[in-house]
């Protein structure tokens, strides 16, 4: 005798499949190995926070996805915290489990994406260029360059090779500062901010760790500064910006007393406390989800905002201390970074 399915024994088997394939798409999203992480640098804490919480499972911040497998150490030999450093974290890496290598290129060709932390701005543009042109997702750590011309001239030649950068604080995914920046107080009519503010005489005087204040006065505020002007004294800094539609946002570096991170936030709908550290997990969690999908969280019209800021500052400082046009710094950097690019590209 000859059987036919009924309707509804074949939507049952329909439902069936369809259950099943779904599990074996999920087991085969679990399965899926974790994006090998090359790094450059070896002068930063962030080089061992960041590969703790990549790599160790048992980290109660632990992220998957990414895990980091080579490290190609390089340092500064004219900044002394550079110098200091690289040893000893190159000993304790290893130890993490971190191969570590002194051929950048073959590192590039064996890795998904890189973290490139190298404490000195200033060798990033040269350090990059082999990233871009393997076009592997690259997230810089702060400073993004020694100079706003190099910071142009980064994102110039990742848009040529078609490759995804971002630069960030981890200031900026503070959970305070990103609820404001989300609107929870509404449209944002000013910011004042904090942090400290060391100085390192080889880099503009808030890029080396003024940034981080700075990063979080731009996540609340976002880009559009019009005018700079600073105040300078031996243990304090106070930058003073304006925004379009006459908003104001400050920056306090601090050299002297307990420093710390914040700042107060205000908006259409009242005031608020900002600029909190929350950790590094944070910023991790943004790097990996930058480099699982090339999406990068930050503009880079956000982020040459935050460095021409902060340059501007210096510009301010030089012409003893009177308010600078932060487009004229712009235009003059973008020149700058156009003969850069143009040498690169076309030698």
């Amino acid at each position: 005798m000859k059987r036919t399915l009924t309707g509804r024994t074949l939507l049952c088997c329909m439902a069936l499949l369809i259950a099943l394939v779904g599990i074996a798409a999920s087991v085969d999203a679990d399965e899926k190995p974790a994006l090998r992480i090359g790094m450059i640098g070896l002068d930063t804490s962030h080089c061992l926070a960041f590969t703790k919480i990549l790599n160790n499972a048992d980290d109660p911040k632990y992220i998957p996805g990414c895990k980091v497998v080579m490290v190609y150490p390089k340092g500064s030999p004219d900044i002394e915290s550079s110098v200091s450093r690289v040893p000893k974290y190159t000993e304790d890496i290893r130890k993490m489990g971190v191969e570590v290598v002194d051929d950048l290129d073959a590192m590039i060709q064996q890795v998904d994406a890189v973290l490139l932390e190298t404490n000195d701005g200033r060798p990033h543009l040269q350090q990059i260029l082999p990233v871009l042109k393997a076009g592997k997702p690259c997230f810089i750590d702060k400073p993004i360059a020694g100079s706003l011309a190099d910071c142009i001239a980064i994102f110039k030649l990742a848009e040529h090779y078609r490759t995804p950068v971002f630069s960030s604080s981890s200031l900026r995914f503070g959970t305070s500062t990103l609820a404001v920046r989300n609107g929870s107080i509404g449209d944002v009519t000013g910011c004042d901010t904090y942090s400290p503010c060391s100085l390192e005489a080889t880099h503009p005087d808030l890029f080396w760790y003024g940034i981080h204040g700075v990063e979080s006065l731009f996540t609340v505020m976002g880009p559009g500064v019009e005018t700079v002007v600073r105040t300078q004294t031996k243990d304090f800094e106070q930058v003073t910006g304006v925004w379009s539609e006459g908003r104001i946002g400050t920056f306090r570096g601090l050299r002297a007393g307990k420093a710390g991170y914040g700042g107060t936030a205000f908006g259409a709908k009242g005031a608020t406390a900002v600029g909190a550290y929350d950790g590094y997990a944070p910023l991790v969690v943004e790097i990996v989800k930058f480099f699982n999908s090339g999406v990068a969280p930050v503009s880079s019209a956000e982020t040459i905002d935050i460095y021409a800021f902060m340059e501007a500052a210096d510009e301010s400082k030089r012409q003893g201390f009177l308010k600078v046009n932060v487009a004229d710094v712009i235009e003059r950097a973008q020149l700058e970074a156009a003969a850069k690019v143009s040498a690169i590209i076309n030698p």
